[in-house]
């Protein structure tokens, strides 16, 4: 005879029922219930809808309120809808929910995925570090003294207001013997620096340099850019046509570098998935992307939501990129090392 898994006690208890039969038991039930490909209709198609956007995000209209553009900037977080829906397909039990989830979980890992690992390396003869310092940096001194701390080799500022320069270049003459300053951008080196100018792009005012950086490995080109600032308007949307055209302009300095060695600093306001960059960012490698160890999101500083400062490179090998400690500005500094082969 089968032994009977629930039987009656004497007081009109009973005896408890094994988990693993209790959970195939519950599954059949599950599967037995016509509705649970009809539940959750909803959940299943946001996570649709978020896998699309992901997917197909090169594809969304910048002709009204730069939507696209807006959407590229903040695309990573789009995950944190996976697990907010994938609670509700369980408390729905939706198969069709669940499976959506799933799917949309895999875009993201796809696309993703591979920032979240630890791709740095222990290699590297140049280190390299860039800071939008704020105008309004309430303690000029104390930022320079914080990122000279780096150990970066060269060092670009960005957002430098007049009346501060002084102090940046009296605070950080300790550590670096040569600088060159252009506008509100700068470059402070370990190593001698030559035909420093700026970078026209199109702005009117000068937020922009290129400078020779004369390394025990050679020269090296190197762009240090502050593209113009975007804005989230209820009435206009996300406006970004001036740093758009920045960046075409600062593409095209770059492409007509002579040095096949190029270092790019700077606060590019927006992000290596923005296409509005593209003519900056097909020429050059992120070293985040390359060689980072997390997303390295640099703005706002006391909560980073976006990697808007960038460090890229061409002809050089990045082998590692992280942000530094939070200063007295809106950005956290990044740093990159890097290989120059001779």
């Amino acid at each position: 005879m089968a032994q009977a898994y629930v039987t009656e006690t004497g007081n009109g208890g009973s005896e408890p029922e094994p988990s693993g039969s209790g959970l195939r038991r519950r599954l059949a039930e599950l599967r037995k219930d016509p509705g649970i490909w009809r539940r959750g209709i909803v959940a299943a198609a946001l996570a649709a809808l978020t896998a699309l956007v992901m997917i197909f995000h090169a594809e969304l209209p910048n002709d009204v309120g730069n939507l696209g553009s807006l959407t590229e900037t903040f695309l990573p977080w789009l995950g944190l809808g996976v697990p907010l829906l994938l609670a509700a397909a369980v408390y729905r039990k939706s198969a069709t929910a669940l499976i959506a989830i799933v799917m949309t979980a895999a875009v993201w890992v796809n696309l993703f995925g591979g920032l979240v690992t630890d791709k740095s390396g222990s290699g590297g003869n140049l280190t390299v570090a860039t800071h939008n310092v704020d105008a309004d940096n309430p303690d000029p001194h104390g930022t320079a003294a914080a990122v000279a701390k780096s150990g970066a080799d060269v060092l670009a500022l960005t957002e430098l207001k007049g009346g501060a320069v002084p102090i940046y270049e009296k605070a950080l003459a300790g550590t670096y013997a040569y600088h060159s300053v252009e506008g509100t951008v700068g470059v402070w080196s370990k190593y001698p620096l030559s035909a420093g100018k700026p970078v026209d792009i199109k702005m009117g005012w000068t937020r922009a340099m290129r400078v020779t950086v004369d390394t025990p490995f050679g020269q090296v080109a190197a762009f240090v850019a502050h593209l113009p600032s975007v804005r989230v308007k209820l009435n206009a949307g996300f406006t970004a046509n001036q740093r758009d055209n920045s960046a075409a302009a600062l593409g095209a300095a770059l492409a007509a570098e002579p040095l096949k060695r190029v270092i790019l600093l700077g606060d590019l306001n927006g992000t290596m998935n923005d296409r509005a960059l593209s003519e900056v960012t097909s020429q050059m490698r992120s070293t985040q992307g390359a060689a980072g160890d997390g997303f390295g999101f640099s703005w706002p500083a006391q909560f980073p939501m976006a990697r808007i400062d960038q460090i890229m490179v061409r002809g050089i090998k990045p082998e590692a990129s992280w942000t530094l400690p939070r200063t007295g500005s809106d950005h956290l500094p990044i740093a990159a090392r890097l290989t120059l082969k001779k």
